[in-house]
């Protein structure tokens, strides 16, 4: 019994112990903070292409693509523009509605339906509707109320990759398939990659790649800004409970410029995590030293990878290189697997080394993958063939690439190799 009391002792004590925290909703991922650091130009450029919608509205039909890594700000924006634009059309006397979709969660044409018509409130009858009737029904609503939306489209590149052409073509091309004279539907196709709308037809393509708005990843002095305006404007945590060399900790390592991925979504989350780790041990401020170990929860992977890597072969290495070589030079996270082989062999030679033939490269890729060093995945829809496509498992940092060239350096003088590599 005296076990149990100590147990509800503890649990009560840490519920009503003190935090560091205040409003720690606001580091949620799906919180729209008031500002935006450094996405106000993308707002302006968002704001350009929808101006019509608002001068003139009806008159077209505004297509823009929203281009980003992961992190990089793309939902939290697309919201914000749309919570406001909203707003300013509506005091304006112009009824626009703005819906966000996720479509790896809606993941057909049926389910994101249903989500647009709840959002609008639209009741649908319980008889089964195919996606053409309900969208029709959508439309005629719109029509009725005289209302204007915009729909953000998030993840398009997984609707893309996962649904039937005609799908993505009703979509896209819906005033094609709906003769009349006033357009109300609007879209932002949010995507990670160009890539995903490359291999699409060309009459749908050119629908969609007219605008495009380019969210490049974040620097460390941009991710330091964005703390602090979670940590003082929202309040995130209490006055001076977080030290300003563990938020610089955090926005140097997840920088762009000091080898980090540009993610404020992970500097984000590494900041949280800072916090309950000082709540644990009952400290008043999160240090830098609660940041260094949140950062290594973070990605606990890491040391592994790093333990791995010391154990490969030379040409396990070069292919590890090569494709840090292609994610530095064209910011993608995928490659198909001939890209990775042919910037090998061109490293490869560079050194001085004879590249190993197709079928070993392959058997490497494989030993990479078992080893948890790469992440393979096969080319769905948009590609040209069927292909395997590689990337990375962890964010590339200067540590990362600055160990994999010094077990390169390493190999090839234990060869007794005397050509060289900028490494």
């Amino acid at each position: 019994m005296k076990v149990l009391e100590n147990i509800r002792d503890l649990i009560e004590n840490t519920i009503n112990g003190y935090t560091v925290f205040d409003r720690n909703k606001v580091l949620n991922p799906d919180y729209v903070p008031r500002n935006l650091p450094h996405r106000q130009e993308q707002i302006k450029e968002l704001s350009i292409m929808f101006k019509d919608v608002i001068v003139s509205p009806g008159n077209t039909s505004v297509r823009t693509v929203i281009l980003g890594r992961t992190g990089t700000g793309k939902t939290v924006t697309s919201k914000k523009f749309g919570e406001e634009f909203e707003k300013i059309a509506n005091e304006k006397g112009i009824k626009l509605k703005y819906v966000h979709i996720n479509c790896h969660r809606q993941r057909t044409l049926y389910l994101m339906l249903m989500e647009i018509a709840q959002n609008l409130r639209l009741q649908l009858p319980n008889r089964g509707l195919s996606s053409q009737e309900t969208f029709k029904l959508i439309y005629d609503y719109l029509e009725k109320k005289n209302i204007h939306l915009i729909l953000a489209l998030d993840e398009f590149d997984y609707f893309i990759s996962t649904s039937p052409v005609e799908d993505i073509y009703f979509l896209v091309r819906v005033y094609d398939e709906l003769n009349v004279n006033v357009k109300r539907i609007h879209y932002i196709f949010i995507v990670r990659e160009i890539t995903s709308l490359s291999g699409l037809d060309k009459s749908i393509k050119d629908h969609i790649l007219k605008n495009i708005i380019e969210f490049p990843p974040y620097n460390s002095n941009q991710l330091y800004d964005i703390l602090i305006d979670r940590i003082v404007n929202e309040k995130a945590f209490k006055e001076n409970a977080v030290m300003d060399e563990a938020i610089r900790f955090i926005a140097d390592i997840h920088g762009i410029d000091k080898g980090g991925s540009g993610n404020a979504r992970l500097a984000i989350e590494t900041l949280e995590l800072a916090g309950k780790i000082a709540d644990s041990e009952n400290s008043p401020i999160v240090t830098i030293e609660h940041a260094k170990r949140a950062n290594s929860k973070i990605n606990p992977e890491l040391s592994l990878i790093i333990d791995t890597i010391k154990d490969l072969e030379l040409h396990q290495l070069l292919l590890l290189k090569s494709v840090i070589s292609l994610q530095r030079r064209e910011g993608l996270d995928f490659f198909p697997m001939g890209k990775v082989e042919e910037e090998y062999r061109y490293i490869s030679k560079t050194l001085g080394e004879e590249p190993r033939r197709h079928t070993q490269v392959f058997e490497n890729i494989r030993k990479l993958k078992l080893m948890g060093l790469i992440n393979t995945r096969q080319s769905g829809k948009g590609m040209r063939g069927r292909t395997t496509l590689i990337s990375l498992p962890i964010p590339i940092s200067n540590e990362l690439e600055e160990l994999i060239d010094k077990e390169i350096r390493g190999r090839l003088s234990n060869r007794g190799s005397t050509n060289s590599i900028n490494l």
